[in-house]
């Protein structure tokens, strides 16, 4: 999709930046969630070009493979071709390891139960009292291995020209190297309706639209693999973001 006119410089009565311009061109790829089965096809295709492969985050919860899908993309960015970001449900997963009993019962709710019975730790409910949850936690930690390391180094956000990555959005009152782990993961309040005055594009997902939304400065890719089926890929080159 190239950039509509009516988002030129002058153009455009909130974004003031011109079009992206990237220092190479590079794919993204919106929310995973445990879609294993959607993943492979699409980042082995990706993989097969030269450029760059972003993902936004949230690789686990909800669907069905969120084992399959951090082992894939643990071994997939050892080449330094594929770089994942972290989302707010990799944040859930950590704050659960790192104090099961206060931050547990949340991460069930909101799709640890899935992530939990694809490295085959069952016999949970979202009603799970401390020691349940503590036994979980030991169990995670067992079956992620090396992978819990890796999932605590992600980083929150890659930038490459006037283009950025995070998961959530940003706080477009601050500066990029400014913003807090939370803004950057989890949203920012102002994300969606007060425009940067710096004139760098926010690519993002955690909030599901039915297809790629570019507009203003932004670029929202979450289209709900884990319920949809549909798991999005754009490019990113100087002009022009396209939908794959």
């Amino acid at each position: 999709m190239v950039i509509p006119n009516r988002y030129l410089p002058g153009r455009s009565d909130k974004f003031r930046g011109g079009l992206p311009a990237p220092d190479q061109p590079f794919f993204a790829i919106g929310d995973v969630h445990g879609r294993l089965d959607l993943l492979n096809p699409l980042l082995d295709r990706l993989m097969s070009d030269s450029h760059p492969i972003i993902l936004v985050g949230d690789y686990v919860d909800r669907g069905e493979d969120s084992a399959g899908v951090l082992q894939k993309l643990r071994h997939a960015s050892q080449g330094g071709q594929v770089i994942c970001l972290r989302g707010n449900h990799e944040e859930m997963m950590l704050k659960f390891i790192a104090r099961p009993k206060k931050n547990g019962r949340i991460w069930l709710r909101f799709g640890g139960l899935q992530t939990l019975a694809s490295f085959g730790i069952g016999g949970l409910t979202e009603q799970a009292g401390p020691d349940q949850l503590i036994a979980a936690r030991d169990a995670l930690c067992v079956a992620l291995g090396d992978t819990l390391g890796w999932l605590q180094e992600l980083p929150y956000l890659w930038q490459s020209g006037n283009v950025a990555v995070v998961h959530a959005g940003a706080d477009p009152h601050l500066p990029l190297d400014d913003q807090s782990h939370r803004a950057l993961a989890w949203g920012h309040p102002d994300f969606a309706t007060v425009p940067r005055q710096d004139g760098i594009w926010i690519i993002y997902g955690h909030v599901i639209v039915p297809t790629a939304q570019i507009e203003n400065g932004h670029a929202a890719i979450d289209t709900g693999a884990y319920a949809t089926g549909t798991l999005t890929a754009i490019k990113v080159e100087t002009g022009a973001i396209t939908p794959i």
